[in-house]
């Protein structure tokens, strides 16, 4: 077995952000080649995602990107195990590795786009690995979602203080002074505090889930079956519209003022601001 000086050790060390200890015995393991006792260290890492494959990730943070000219933001979720970790300096910088990320990420939604994502030659799956062989916890990127303004428009984005909830919001208008407007701009940040708040499932009716749907009216017809059957209809076509409100963003009570809805307000805000104006998507991520 070749002799590790110390001097190789502490470079390994630098290298991989691995313990002294770890380093030492992939260099012995790896007669003293410096690359072959870096894959050691990384095939470590990958051997405790396997081994934690099934554990929970229940901690973590929401990571907002946005680009400077705020026509394009993405969001994602990195998550852990527990809230120790997720306050730990190793976290933290892996988040902000993340947001890098995210940052040239291509559109295609997903936790495995980003995984695959390169930056200096190293993908994020590679990053995330080194942490976990550090941390020995299990790490993972939970959501990612990426939003670009084809034409004139704004996007919200709201992170809670705790980072563990955030949403991001599309709206389009008819012209960019619009969608520069102070009122459009005000709208924007309050619907995407709305949607954190108020955990829309779809922008409309008609875009829920129709099977969402029908499962409802089911449950509400069997709520009222002992009712005249004149009156069931009307019932269950009242409880649905109060499922609409409940869970479609534009229909819901705008948090701000519940008076009105979120249509209402953004139809009101557009007419201050002298145009049209439209809600494209939204998305709402949650850790935990």
């Amino acid at each position: 077995m070749a002799e590790i000086s110390a001097a190789v050790v502490v470079k390994l060390r630098k290298l991989s952000g691995q313990s002294m200890g770890e380093c030492k015995k992939a260099l012995q393991e790896a007669n003293g080649d410096m690359d072959k006792a870096t894959e050691i260290l990384r095939k470590k890492g990958l051997a405790t995602l396997a081994k934690r494959a099934e554990r929970e990730t229940t901690e973590g943070a929401v990571v907002v990107w946005q680009s400077e000219d705020g026509k394009s933001a993405a969001l994602a979720t990195l998550c852990c195990e527990t809230d120790f970790v997720a306050k730990s300096d190793d976290f933290i910088a892996l988040a902000e590795f993340l947001r890098k990320f995210v940052g040239v990420a291509p559109a295609d939604p997903g936790a495995n786009t980003v995984l695959q994502t390169a930056v200096g030659g190293k993908s994020f799956q590679e990053v995330l690995t080194d942490v976990v062989s550090r941390t020995g916890e299990k790490m993972q990127v939970g959501d990612y979602v990426r939003f670009r303004l084809d034409g004139p428009g704004i996007l919200g984005i709201y992170v809670h203080f705790n980072k563990k909830v955030g949403s991001m919001v599309q709206i389009e208008t008819d012209t960019e002074q619009v969608a520069q407007s102070a009122p459009i701009k005000q709208a924007a940040a309050d619907f995407a505090m709305h949607i954190t708040a108020s955990k829309p499932m779809a922008l409309d009716p008609s875009s829920l889930d129709p099977q969402t749907v029908e499962k409802e009216k089911a449950i509400y017809a069997e709520q009222v079956k002992n009712k005249p059957p004149q009156v069931v209809d009307k019932i269950v076509e009242g409880k649905l519209k109060k499922f609409y409100s409940d869970y479609c963003l534009l229909m819901q009570p705008f948090v701000k003022d519940d008076a009105k809805s979120v249509e209402q307000v953004l139809a009101e805000a557009a007419k201050q601001a002298g145009g049209k104006a439209s809600i494209r998507q939204f998305v709402r991520f949650e850790v935990g």
